[in-house]
């Protein structure tokens, strides 16, 4: 039943900082991605098994702000949650927090459901949906 949300936890490594000790904003959708994916396959359905059934999910927004800064070697939280069933989209919802508990950053990430082969827009599996209700 939605809204369905889920946390996975990550320590920032030195590759994920800028000279500051800060992390560098284009590897906020390294985070994302990590909370989506473990999103996924804690519902039961790994996203490989989606490519193995012949679909793939290729972003196609992304809304974010940042609040507060998140240093090297950070215990982090990602938490990610789905609050629309998905059609021929599907919405993510990201909150990361840094080990203090703060919000740090927000995002909004809309990914498409695409046939891998023709690359033309498919819905949502039906085995996504039926964990979703479920």
């Amino acid at each position: 039943m939605l809204p369905i949300t889920r946390k996975v936890q990550y320590r920032v490594l030195y590759a994920d900082t800028d000279m500051m000790g800060v992390v560098y904003y284009g590897n906020y959708g390294k985070f994302y991605e990590m909370g989506r994916t473990e999103m996924v396959r804690q519902l039961g359905l790994p996203y490989i098994e989606l490519e193995k059934a012949g679909v793939m999910m290729p972003v196609y927004t992304v809304e974010c702000k940042y609040w507060n800064v998140i240093h090297y070697d950070e215990l982090i939280s990602i938490e990610t949650t789905v609050e629309m069933m998905p059609a021929a989209r599907m919405e993510f919802f990201h909150r990361i927090y840094n080990e203090d508990g703060r919000l740090a950053h927000e995002a909004r990430v809309v990914l498409v459901f695409l046939d891998m082969e023709s690359k033309r827009p498919v819905r949502a599996p039906e085995r996504l949906v039926k964990l979703l209700e479920s």
